[in-house]
């Protein structure tokens, strides 16, 4: 990122500053753009593929293919594997993939029920992780972060985590985020906190500045998706992050849009019923109020920390209330994801979180509800899939959108 300076005018004694070289500047700007997309192409491509794979598809001379790809393995970005067993003439192709081991972020996550700390690299794989599952709703920061630290402390003295170069920490929180700062998590309790200055003293002294997002922001960074820079399963979506809350994550052409202020993808607080229970954000009738996590299995009669799993148990045999609440979640999720899509116009929806084991149980009345709701549901039909199972996602996701910046920008790195 370019540096803004204040000029003034000099005398003409004053020394001149260097010149650059017109051609040496754009032969720099080239091989940072090549650099970039050869490293997009292999982290983009679902298996492993050669020098020659790499030089064809992105147009680069086979000599330049080379070049680059050997900067970037004595970089540590990309890694070598074995060579492909010779087919023809000539030497065997080298595959090449995403590193591991060498660079490493941390991905940092305190919502109502848990609190997680995961080490991964560049290929996807989790160094180390810590989660403790508790109570954190309308809790005090100042008792939360330093428990936080505590977990960070542990991954961070881990061998894999040690060795690894560290690209930095980011903290999914499930609230308004903007410039730096939760400006409000209603079902935390918590307004206008900056979580930095209760982990500088664990982050700072690893070289970690820390970065805030929305929790259903960085979920839906990691939906049907196994690595950092590796390409959606859909182009466009609404991710729907399910806790205690709901949030979503829209992402359209491959971008998640966070609006002009970063609070895009609020579903969870579109109104289902002004006379219904009151909402933590003031409102009457949200749809998290019947979906959220805790609601629905209240509503079904069983403890708010079961696992959903039981519910679907429950729904599977016949169980009056867990009928009524699954029904009354999907009526809600209906009415909210109709508007978002009516506006939006994307019609796929993920549903995350403890949302996704519940998806076979939700769909037939949610996809009732969005054919009925959704003007363009004859044309475009609205499509519900899921993630994988991990309720966690948003920790996950913190941690790779700090390594693509590394993908996207290599010769920082380098």
């Amino acid at each position: 990122m370019s540096e803004a300076r204040t000029t003034s005018a000099t005398s003409s004694s004053s020394p001149r500053p260097a010149s650059v070289s017109p051609v040496s500047a754009r032969q720099s700007s080239l091989r940072t753009a090549n650099l970039a997309l050869l490293a997009g192409h292999v982290f983009a491509a679902p298996e492993p593929v050669s020098r020659a794979a790499v030089a064809a598809a992105t147009g680069m001379t086979r000599s330049t293919a080379s070049r680059l790809a050997d900067d970037l393995v004595a970089a540590g970005i990309l890694t070598e594997l074995e060579p492909s067993p010779a087919s023809g003439p000539g030497r065997p192709a080298v595959p090449l993939t995403p590193a591991r081991g060498t660079f490493v972020a941390i991905g940092l996550e305190v919502n109502v029920s848990h609190m997680a700390v995961r080490a991964i690299d560049l290929s996807g794989d989790v160094l180390a992780e810590r989660v403790v599952l508790d109570d954190f709703e309308a809790s005090d920061p100042a008792e939360v972060f330093p428990r936080l630290a505590e977990l960070i402390t542990d991954v961070l003295s881990l061998d894999a985590v040690c060795r690894a170069r560290k690209v930095g920490a980011a903290i999914a929180l499930p609230g308004l985020v903007s410039h730096e700062t939760l400006l409000r998590a209603p079902n935390l309790g918590w307004e206008r906190i900056d979580p930095r200055p209760f982990l500088t003293e664990v982050l700072q002294p690893n070289g970690l500045v820390l970065h805030l997002g929305n929790e259903a922001d960085f979920g839906a960074l990691t939906a049907g998706r196994e690595r950092p820079a590796a390409p959606h399963s859909a182009p466009s979506y609404i991710y729907l992050s399910g806790e205690n809350g709901i949030g979503a994550g829209i992402v359209r052409d491959n971008r998640v849009m966070l609006g002009v202020s970063g609070f895009a993808g609020e579903v969870g607080h579109i109104q289902v019923d002004p006379t219904g229970p009151l909402c933590t954000c003031g409102n009457h009738g949200c749809v998290e109020r019947y979906a959220g996590r805790r609601r629905i299995l209240a509503a079904a009669g069983l403890d708010e920390v079961a696992e959903p799993q039981a519910l679907v148990t429950a729904w599977k045999n016949d169980d009056p209330a867990a009928r009524r609440a699954v029904s009354r979640a999907a009526q809600a999720l209906g009415v909210g994801l109709s508007a978002a899509i009516n506006i939006l116009d994307i019609p796929t929806v993920i549903l995350g979180g403890h949302l996704a084991p519940l998806a076979d149980i939700l769909r037939p009345e949610l996809e009732e509800e969005l054919r009925r709701r959704v003007l363009s549901s004859r044309w475009s039909v609205p499509e519900i899939i899921t993630t994988s199972q991990d309720q966690t996602p948003a920790v996950t996701g913190a941690a790779w959108s700090l390594l693509e910046e590394v993908v996207a920008d290599p010769v920082a790195w380098m």
